[in-house]
């Protein structure tokens, strides 16, 4: 297994302590893996074995667990007195009302909770109404650049089939050729699509069939589309008016609707405008980023690749996995591919293929120079000819950055 650090680091920092760990992120990301890897580290760092209660509710053999009182006891039958009980609880959107166990749990001692799942609307609904204040959640993406790179390897040919693949973990992990490669990303496509999806809209409208996905061809056809416009400004009626235009008749209703579906899902990434003078978030059109290249090179024709949206993806997906807030910068009529927040303290960053090309460098430059603050400002480039720092604004090679500490 690949040792995720940072999220260990992360787990660590909250252990012990009486607030619930929500890892979330799309399927087959290593959100259990990096359970295991946790539960490893406390069993050899003086944890019995007897201390842990560890289930995965997508295996069979937990399946009598998914209802609530069953699982509540199972647990409450196994807490050891005057000794620390570690509880994992891996994908728990499969169990109906889980929300009341983990409530329960959390209020009794010696108790640390961990928990998974791979949508977000069961965390930033039910459990935020019942645990309010008492969870933090830790979003978990697939593997970074870092993660994979050997030092042995070449960079540029590492940087490359990354691009390609993507971060699954098991596709890092196996030796697959390429039609393996695009089963295996096929497989993780269609389940997020078909039961995740499904499964959250069902949940949203607690049974009722108003809002349901009912047509999934339109649900892969807007993911498609998202994909197709990744860094591109969009909206809900733009959106609507295109597939309109291509004579599929929808509703802004049901586009905005389908499109929620898929950001809960950890598949896209909305980012919101910010206006850099006044660091306010402005309502206007919203770029979306996918969760992974490999994905996105599944679901797009080959003639439609691009590869200034595919390393503009990746350096979003990296500032999430750094902690900062993102938005995309605005003043005026010039834009900042992203502003990058963390600690109250904002970085300003523009990506591109290539500066060599005097037009472009003058194009990606000036935005920058016409920021009046004093904070970072950086340009990331896959070419070498350009790196330097010109008059403040620091030009980097985006695979010397994705590697750096």
């Amino acid at each position: 297994m690949i040792e995720r650090k940072e999220y260990l680091n992360q787990l660590l920092s909250w252990k012990d302590q009486n607030i619930i760990k929500v890892l979330t992120g799309i399927r087959r990301c290593g959100k259990s893996t990096i359970l295991k890897l946790y539960q490893e580290y406390l069993l050899e760092n003086g944890i019995d074995q007897s201390q842990i209660i560890s289930i995965n509710f997508e295996e069979l053999e937990y399946e009598e667990l998914q209802d609530y009182k069953k699982l509540y006891q199972y647990i409450k039958d196994r807490l050891a007195k005057n000794k620390m009980m570690y509880i994992f609880l891996d994908e728990i959107q499969n169990v109906p009302s889980y929300e009341k166990v983990v409530d329960s749990l959390h209020v009794k001692e010696n108790i640390d909770i961990y928990i998974t799942g791979s949508n977000s609307y069961i965390f930033s609904g039910q459990l935020a109404t019942y645990l309010s204040g008492r969870y933090i959640e830790i979003p978990v993406l697939p593997l970074s650049f870092k993660e994979i790179y050997s030092p042995q390897s070449n960079k540029e040919e590492a940087f490359q089939k990354y691009m390609k693949t993507g971060g699954f973990p098991y596709i890092n992990q196996i030796q697959l050729d390429n039609e393996q490669i695009n089963m295996y990303l096929e497989g993780i496509y269609n389940t997020v699509i078909v039961k995740d999806i499904e499964e959250r809209i069902n949940r949203k409208n607690n049974g009722s069939d108003s809002k349901n996905v009912t047509d999934v061809a339109l649900l892969k056809a807007i993911s498609k589309y998202l994909s197709s416009v990744v860094g591109s400004p969009v909206s809900i009626r733009s959106i609507t008016n295109y597939f309109k235009s291509n004579e599929r008749k929808t509703s802004p209703n049901t586009i905005s609707n389908y499109i929620e579906a898929l950001c809960e899902s950890y598949l896209y990434y909305p980012v919101e405008v910010m206006d850099i003078s006044g660091k306010e978030v402005l309502k206007s059109n919203k770029k979306y980023y996918i969760v992974d290249s490999g994905i996105r090179n599944y679901i797009l024709p080959k003639q439609s690749y691009d590869l200034g949206f595919t390393i503009e993806n990746i350096v979003y997906l990296e500032l999430l996995r750094r902690r900062y807030i993102v938005n995309i910068g605005r003043s005026g009529h010039t834009e900042v591919d992203f502003i990058a927040k963390r600690n109250d303290v904002y970085t300003y960053i523009q990506v591109t293929a290539s500066l060599v090309d005097e037009n472009t460098f003058n194009r990606e430059i000036r935005p920058l120079k016409l920021i009046e603050d004093n904070y970072e400002k950086i340009i990331l480039t896959l070419d070498r000819y350009t790196l330097g720092n010109y008059d403040g604004i620091k030009v980097i090679n985006i695979i010397d950055w994705l590697l750096e500490e």
